[in-house]
């Protein structure tokens, strides 16, 4: 055995997958690329040029220049600065409601697959019934009755997204709920509980990250669809499906409105996607050592 084999041989398993994400070029850019973004995000308070909301009625939509990189909108107000802005809140989004729709979907498809049966058959069909209702419309409604809020945007996204990952997990927990380890843990005595935070859900946590990783992108275009039917962020705040409404509407005059937020957008969700793909084929067990 070659002294690499060997290494191979004694890699934890968290080892040898960041050894086969690290072998996907366009994925490590793309992760770079996600840092630099999300640390901008996060230093925009700092970073910002100009404050966000600052207008300057004077001054107008103005291309980009020394004074404004990225130009200003027609409000006169610092484009790059509202773009740094409105990462924050794009990211915002993504992560929370994803979290959320993780913690929900975890559960709810752990105890659905493990319980079988019945109650597996009940549990499912309402997500069927959830899966069925429009969300646009969903949300709408929501608007309506509760008025319009970052923290009620965060809870009509998940609310929806977890859906799909409850189905991912019921279908893994399936699979894993007839192994013989899991056999042996019920002849021991073990609760339900313990089984399955300790014994099953560990065993699906590969299938958990990377449809986590394609769910960050998906919440993020969903707060940009809504930003852009004006159903989202609101003004004076901003956020990337915000700021290319406002550019779609301005995109024959002053197109540097829409170019930027639309690069901006792109490079994210293109990260995002890049990064899952690569972690989907980093966890695959059945990948090449």
């Amino acid at each position: 055995m070659t002294e690499n084999q060997h290494s191979t041989t004694n890699a934890s398993p968290g080892r040898l997958a960041w050894r086969r994400f690290r072998r996907h070029r366009p994925a490590m850019v793309a992760l770079v690329l996600l840092s630099l973004l999300c640390a901008a995000a996060l230093l925009a308070p700092v970073i910002s040029p100009y404050p966000f909301e600052q207008q300057d009625l004077d001054l107008g939509a103005t291309a980009p220049s020394s004074q404004h990189w990225l130009g200003t909108d027609d409000l006169g107000r610092d484009m790059l600065s509202r773009l740094l802005h409105g990462g924050r809140i794009s990211l915002a989004v993504g992560v929370c409601a994803t979290l959320a729709s993780l913690c929900i979907g975890v559960v709810y498809g752990a105890i659905s697959g493990y319980a079988g049966g019945r109650t597996d058959n009940v549990m499912m069909r309402l997500v069927d019934i959830l899966y069925a209702l429009p969300f646009t419309v969903f949300v709408i409604i929501l608007m309506v009755v509760f008025k319009r809020n970052l923290l009620l945007l965060f809870i009509a996204i998940g609310a929806v997204e977890w859906l799909t990952m409850a189905r991912i997990v019921r279908g893994q927990v399936l699979a894993l709920k007839e192994q013989t380890f899991i056999r042996a843990a019920r002849a021991l005595g073990y609760s339900h509980g313990r089984i399955l935070m300790r014994h099953i859900i560990p065993n699906v946590i590969g299938p958990i990250i990377v449809y986590t990783t394609l769910t960050v992108p998906r919440v993020i275009l969903l707060e940009s669809f809504l930003s852009f039917l004006g159903l989202g962020v609101q003004p004076p705040m901003s956020s990337w499906g915000l700021l290319i409404r406002d550019g779609a509407r301005m995109m024959e005059s002053y197109p540097w409105m829409l170019i930027y937020p639309s690069l901006t957008l792109s490079a994210a969700l293109l990260s995002l996607n890049l990064t899952g793909d690569a972690l989907r084929d980093a966890l695959d067990p059945r990948a090449l050592r």
